[in-house]
């Protein structure tokens, strides 16, 4: 079935980076696009970024700029490049894959703080 696992989260002071993957299964994944929200504390969740199976990317005005979405057919795995990171970049992050209906991962948590 499909599974989408994301990894990658934890704490990290503002101005600094983190590196997230979403391991994908279950799909023939180099077919489908992944995207990846974010919801924060008592907000809704929000588009970051997506990247298409033929790797064009689009990014969010909050993230463009600052975090790179790229993926590796050969491992399943799209990753998020999170640079300069903001106390509001605080969310759990989740990443999608539409294959019939939309999957989503279980999210990894994101807190910036200093």
């Amino acid at each position: 079935q499909v599974q989408l696992v994301e990894s990658g989260g934890g704490l990290v002071q503002p101005g600094g980076s983190l590196r997230l993957s979403c391991a994908a299964s279950g799909f023939p994944f180099s077919e489908h696009g992944i995207v990846w929200y974010r919801q924060g504390p008592g907000q809704e969740r929000e588009w970051i970024a997506g990247i298409t199976s033929t790797g064009s990317t689009n990014y969010a005005g909050s993230a463009k700029g600052r975090f790179t979405i790229s993926r590796d057919n050969g491992k399943n795995t799209v990753t998020l490049q999170m640079n300069n990171l903001k106390v509001e970049d605080t969310a759990v992050y989740y990443c999608k894959a539409y294959v019939g209906r939309d999957y989503w991962g279980q999210g990894t948590q994101v807190t910036v703080s200093a």
